[in-house]
C-alpha cells in the first residue's frame, strides 16, 4: 500500500476543500492516487449534499456582476440555511462564480423544472422533425430527441450548464462541492441578466 504523506493530503485538500481526515481516508482508499481520491471525495460529497438537499434555505444573499465594460450585468439570489454561512467568504466566492457564469453563458432558467411544459413540447416537436428530416429511422427518433433535449437543457438551464472554468463540472456539481465545504444546503433561487441593447 502506498504511503500517504502530509504533502499528498495537503494537495488533495487544496483541490477539494475537504477535511484532513476525509482526505487521508480517500487517499488510503485510492491507494495514493490523487485523482481517484478526488473522485471518491466528490461521490461522498454528493451523497452528503443529497441528504442536505431537503433542508430549508431561508437565508442568503444577492450577488451582482458587471461584465464587458458595463454592457452585461447580473443579479443572482443564492440561498443557504444560516446567516452565518451567508456572510462567509466561501459562500460569497460561490455567488461570484455563479454570477460570472450567468453573464458569460446567458442561461434562461435555473433548472429544467423551471422550463415551461409548452416550450419543452415545442422543442421536442422541432427535434423530432429534424431527426426525421435527417432520415433517421422512426424507432430511434425518440432516443435522438431525448439526447438532443438534454443538450437543450444544458444550454438553457443554469444548473446543467458546464462550468466556464472547468467544463468537466456542471454548475450543479460546483454547488454540491460548496455544500460539502460549507456543510449547508445551498440553492440558486432566481437570477436576472441584463445586456445593453437586448
Amino acid at each position: 500500500m502506498a504511503e500517504i504523506t502530509t504533502q499528498m493530503i495537503k494537495e488533495l485538500r487544496e483541490k477539494t476543500g475537504a477535511g484532513i481526515v476525509d482526505c487521508k481516508k480517500a487517499l488510503q482508499e485510492a491507494g495514493g492516487d490523487i485523482e481517484k481520491a478526488v473522485e471518491i471525495l466528490r461521490k461522498k460529497g454528493a451523497a452528503k449534499a443529497a441528504k442536505k438537499a431537503e433542508r430549508a434555505t431561508a437565508e442568503g444573499a444577492v450577488f451582482s456582476y458587471i461584465h464587458a465594460g458595463g454592457k452585461v450585468g447580473v443579479l443572482v439570489e443564492l440561498n443557504c440555511e444560516t446567516d452565518f454561512v451567508a456572510r462567509n467568504e466561501t459562500f460569497k466566492e460561490l455567488g461570484h462564480e455563479i454570477a460570472m457564469q450567468i453573464a458569460a453563458m446567458a442561461p434562461e432558467f435555473v433548472s429544467r423544472e423551471d422550463v415551461p411544459a409548452e416550450l419543452v413540447e415545442k422543442e421536442k416537436e422541432i427535434l423530432k422533425q429534424q431527426a426525421l428530416a435527417e432520415g433517421k429511422p422512426e424507432h430511434i427518433v425518440e432516443k435522438i430527441v431525448e439526447g438532443r433535449l438534454n443538450k437543450f437543457y444544458s444550454e438553457k438551464c443554469l444548473l446543467e450548464q458546464p462550468w466556464i472554468k472547468d467544463d468537466s463540472k456542471t454548475i450543479k456539481d460546483l454547488i454540491t462541492d460548496y455544500i460539502t465545504k460549507l456543510g449547508e444546503n445551498i440553492k440558486v433561487r432566481r437570477f436576472a441578466r441584463f445586456e445593453v441593447g437586448k
